[in-house]
């Protein structure tokens, strides 16, 4: 039986919409902008938050090839960083920033638009499972598969697992159809690929995304005051 289309009601005037997107809050630009202009305290501090997290991600993604293969706690530990992280970014801009986030991704051709958003909603999916404790997700490859010396590049050359599709269980039927299409999308652009590949597509987009609103001099890794 096919799941209905979620309806939310948007944040700023309580229309009820269809979100495009899974962290979707308003039905509009127009409302978007007017419940920012409403609800923003401080967006100097806003951007500047946002800067240390691009920053943050940028850092842990490039940890990880230094990352030593023979410490598998230390391999789990350094890839759900990386997860957390890019997600935390993404979420992020396509909450406050979705003029800019769009408009950098509009820019691409539609095949890039599709790969690099299914590998977003792919890392959700990866968030989603490291937060129930699934440590098996990623292997290092063998002399048969493709992808850089993992000893030469850290873990940037091991490769997402294949996986089951999850244990809905009975949680709203809009959560199942989110979490589902996570999965597809990890099966689809994640499974049998890199993580140097997966994370360094998602971090240069988004990296990209944010500068159209912070910039560069200001991207830090030190702790935001």
């Amino acid at each position: 039986m096919a799941l209905m289309a979620e309806t939310r009601a948007c944040d700023q005037c309580g229309t009820g919409f269809v979100p495009r997107r899974e962290h979707a809050r308003f039905c509009s630009a127009r409302c978007r902008v007017d419940w920012n202009r409403e609800n923003s305290a401080d967006p100097v501090a806003d951007t500047r938050a946002l800067a240390w997290s691009i920053g943050a991600m940028g850092e842990v993604t490039e940890r990880l090839a230094k990352v030593g293969a023979w410490d598998p706690a230390r391999v789990f530990g350094a890839v759900s960083e990386a997860v957390w992280w890019i997600t935390i970014v993404d979420a992020t801009l396509v909450r406050y920033y979705p003029g800019s986030y769009d408009e950098v991704l509009a820019d691409r051709p539609a095949e890039q638009r599709k790969l690099i958003e299914d590998t977003l909603t792919g890392l959700r999916f990866v968030r989603n499972r490291v937060g129930c404790g699934e440590v098996d997700i990623v292997h290092a490859p063998d002399a048969g598969e493709n992808g850089p010396d993992p000893g030469a590049t850290g873990i940037t050359g091991w490769i997402w697992n294949s996986l089951p599709k999850p244990a809905l269980g009975a949680g709203l039927p809009r959560g199942r159809a989110w979490e589902m299409r996570r999965y597809r999308a990890y099966q689809a652009w994640l499974a049998g690929h890199t993580l140097g590949e997966t994370f360094g597509r998602a971090a240069c987009f988004l990296g990209e995304a944010a500068a159209e609103v912070v910039p560069e001099a200001e991207v830090s890794t030190q702790p935001a005051p």
